[in-house]
């Protein structure tokens, strides 16, 4: 599946978790919605999805991101009211510390859900 088609229905599945539940509900009762309508619409997902820090060949670091798509895409999930520099920093990190390009900073905050794509 084109890269552009995953992150279309990864998209659909974020809007319609935000249209279902709205907001004021922690990152976690998001991240098991969200991982259900992934899953609905045929996307492979993991929460959870461990990644590791390489420098010189060892391992130095490692990080749970919140959702891996179909091993190519990182979604890292807010409930804050507003994303902060932190918030893009991070995710621009799991991007560097994988060989993946693409990830999405998803904040389910009010009146609708926000979805920054981050490439490298």
């Amino acid at each position: 599946m084109d890269i552009n088609d995953v992150t279309f229905k990864i998209n659909g599945a974020v809007f319609e978790v935000n249209r279902v539940l709205g907001s004021g509900f922690l990152e976690k009762v998001y991240e098991k919605a969200l991982m259900l309508e992934l899953n609905a619409v045929g996307l492979k997902a993991f929460a959870q999805a461990p990644i590791k820090v390489e420098y010189k060949e060892q391992i130095v670091g490692e990080y749970l991101v919140d959702i891996l798509v179909e091993d190519r895409i990182i979604i890292e999930l807010k409930a804050v009211e507003k994303l902060q520099k932190v918030h893009e920093a991070q995710i621009l990190n799991y991007l560097k510390a994988t060989d993946l390009k693409i990830g999405l900073l998803v904040n389910f905050t009010f009146p609708k859900a926000e979805i920054k794509r981050f490439i490298l």
